[in-house]
């Protein structure tokens, strides 16, 4: 089985070294003494959240946590970034999405405020409702032994995303999964999965779908619609789904 990971800081991550040591304390090393019970010569990772890991093994336990060896570092690579943008829905399956999301390699989450989200995000709730997204995708990685938490970014609007999309151009490609496209995601990739792409985002809908006047902003914006396959997939699944697509098709898979 792989090592359990836990969270230090950027900081803490640049003084590491190969033969080094660290106290992992604080609620990371209160979860690794009395949540997981680590004990010596046990394998553990330590990693900075955004693509550094640090391979070792747990040399004594300590009052506020453990005392790890440090015997590797390692840097992630990626062939392309990956974003879910994922709208808003009821029932937490905006939550359920990203959280799958974030287990399959995405490397950031954008909340939709979409024309047809029921759930909405103003005042007080949007600060609540994204610091649970924050949560969710940080437990999810660390679950996953990734070394990088996604990213959760602030809402956008639909319009705020047709501006992004213009912006990024040619480095990036925006897939809008809508079940009345005609051309297939796996053909879409195929055609536009170039060296010149270091950027994939995909747009999910709510419950309601994309309206027509999104699909057409969007597309003037130069994203591209999408077809999953011949099912019609809910808001919590639909990004999982394509992610599984596009992981196939990098060959990480």
């Amino acid at each position: 089985m792989t090592n359990a990971v836990y969270y230090i800081s950027t900081p803490e991550f640049d003084l590491l070294e190969e033969g080094s040591t660290f106290d992992l304390t604080g609620d990371e090393g209160h979860h690794a003494k009395n949540v997981k019970r680590a004990e010596v010569g046990e394998g553990i990772d330590l990693a900075d959240g955004a693509g550094r890991r640090a391979t070792g093994s747990v040399l004594g336990i300590l009052d506020a946590g453990v005392r790890v060896g440090i015997n590797l570092l390692t840097q992630q690579s990626q062939q392309v970034t990956i974003y879910l943008v994922q709208a808003l829905a009821k029932g937490d399956r905006d939550i359920q999405a990203i959280e799958m999301a974030t287990e399959l390699g995405a490397h950031g989450v954008v909340p939709w405020s979409a024309d047809r989200s029921i759930v909405r995000w103003k005042m007080e709730r949007a600060a609540k409702a994204h610091a649970k997204w924050q949560n969710t995708v940080r437990a999810a990685a660390k679950q996953s032994r990734r070394a990088v938490i996604p990213q959760v970014f602030e809402q956008h609007s639909s319009a705020d995303l047709a501006e992004l999309a213009r912006e990024l151009g040619d480095t990036a490609l925006f897939l809008v999964l809508h079940e009345q496209a005609e051309l297939r995601l796996t053909q879409e990739l195929s055609a536009r999965l170039t060296d010149t792409v270091e950027e994939i985002y995909f747009l999910v809908g709510p419950e309601g779908g994309v309206s027509p006047r999104e699909l057409d902003l969007l597309k003037s914006a130069g994203s591209r619609v999408v077809l999953l396959g011949d099912e019609v997939l809910r808001s919590s699944t639909a990004g999982a789904a394509a992610i599984s697509t596009l992981n196939v098709a990098l060959g990480r898979w």
